[in-house]
């Protein structure tokens, strides 16, 4: 994989829906002719688009001026969490509207550093400590281009990966495969947060990433790394072949996030992670500091409390009523969830789930958090305790205790943000995080 000559341009998915609203702010060119003001794209009965009276396949429409933005009404952020809502959001660069199935799909086209200063003002308040914002500036470059490589060459040692496997007794998914086909990136939570110039930025954002304008890490066959990220690791860093395909990268390894590195106990043992779980032992990312966890979490993720050790308790009624809704399978009553397989965190990979009419196994980590929430768990490093008390011979109650909050693989961002508040450098940072990694100037 060689180095670019120059910094790419991107294109991000924002929006998809029957109906899309725009409003440009400037003259922006289509077809030789000078648009502005609102606009209205909606998906025709012929599955083309329909505006201002005509049908088109595909609409471009080119900024004249770099300081020329747009405004989109209804953009849903957070899709399927628990923070799900709408917003309209504002915009700088090209856009296009693209049919995609029976509905229409916004994409917005602009160069990746000016995509990044955006994506480190949405993932996070734009007030967090500089090292921290050039580390995280990094990982986010870094993972983009990983990303948009892997989706451009397509092996046959990938082609042998499916993203799920599902027989009579196992479920078994991961959606890290679900490469866009029409744009690099989508603009939500799925990729990472882009949500244009909506978010406040800072000077010391803009900073961050002009400091580190091109700079990526590698691993140690040169190759970009697919540097991960999530709000909380509980305390222990995840694999990534726990969450994604069965690929094992050097630099996302098992650690504890804290000054003593390898001091904790191996956390695919149950006791061990049962242990672990319901105890508070130190970490970087646990902490109540309200500065700190205000550079990283911004308004709606300030909703999420008790990130680092949670609880949730489901009735019987609740839980099958859940299971069924989200899984789609009727298992009855619930007899017993039993953890399966655990990764490094102690993050539950596979949870066997009994059931008086089914039972099944399922897995990965995301898809036991969505079934087992209306939107998503925090995370599935949880352990599960059943009442004592029965109805018509099953439990009355299930509760889960559970760490973290996300997949926990790579940069812990609450960790990241309690390091640079302590007067730790970006460097620093990245090696705690992705050990074995080096920086490189791609660009």
């Amino acid at each position: 994989m060689g180095r670019l000559v120059k910094e790419p341009e991107l294109s991000i998915g924002i929006l998809s829906a029957r109906e899309i609203r725009v409003v440009l702010h400037a003259d922006y060119s289509f077809a030789g002719n000078i648009i502005n003001g609102p606009q209205t794209f909606a998906i025709s009965d012929n599955g083309c688009i329909s505006w201002n009276g005509k049908t088109f396949c595909v609409i471009d429409l080119r900024k004249r001026n770099d300081n020329d933005y747009f405004e989109v009404a209804d953009v849903v952020i957070g899709v399927n969490f628990h923070w799900e809502r709408r917003e309209n959001q504002i915009f700088r660069g090209d856009l296009s509207i693209i049919v995609e199935g029976d509905k229409l799909t916004l994409v917005n086209r602009l160069p990746v550093e000016e995509y990044l200063i955006s994506v480190i003002s949405s993932e996070m308040s734009a007030t967090a400590s500089p090292e921290f914002l050039k580390s995280h500036a990094v990982i986010s470059r870094s993972w983009l281009l990983a990303q948009i490589y892997k989706n451009k060459r397509i092996t046959e040692a990938d082609k042998r990966y499916s993203a799920s496997n599902i027989t009579d007794t196992e479920i078994i998914k991961w959606y890290d495969r679900e490469d866009h086909v029409n744009f690099d990136v989508c603009a939500d939570d799925h990729c990472q947060r882009y949500q244009g110039i909506t978010r406040q930025t800072t000077s010391k954002v803009r900073e961050a990433v002009e400091s580190t304008r091109g700079l990526v890490l590698i691993d140690k066959d040169l190759n970009l790394c697919d540097a991960r990220f999530s709000k909380c690791c509980g305390g222990v860093f995840e694999q990534f072949e726990s969450c994604w395909e069965p690929v094992h990268h050097h630099y996302l390894e098992v650690k504890r996030d804290y000054v003593t590195e390898s001091d904790f106990p191996d956390l695919t043992i149950e006791e061990n992670a049962r242990k672990w779980i319901l105890g508070r032992p130190k970490a970087y990312c646990d902490t109540t500091d309200c500065g700190i966890l205000s550079q990283v979490l911004n308004n709606y993720d300030q909703e999420t409390k008790d990130f680092y050790r949670w609880h949730i308790t489901y009735s019987q009624d609740e839980l099958a009523q859940l299971i069924k809704n989200r899984s789609g399978i009727d298992f009855g009553g619930i007899v017993a969830l039993e953890p399966v397989e655990r990764g490094t965190s102690g993050r539950l990979v596979r949870l066997r789930v009994i059931g008086t009419k089914k039972t099944m196994v399922i897995g990965k980590e995301l898809e036991i958090r969505k079934t087992l929430s209306t939107s998503h768990l925090y995370s599935s490093a949880f352990i599960i305790e059943t009442s004592e008390t029965q109805k018509n011979n099953l439990p009355e109650s299930f509760t889960l205790y559970g760490a973290g909050w996300g997949h926990g693989v790579g940069l812990c961002q609450i960790g990241a943000a309690v390091m640079g508040a302590n007067g730790y450098s970006f460097r620093q940072i990245l090696d705690h995080y992705f050990p074995g990694s080096t920086l490189s100037t791609w660009y």
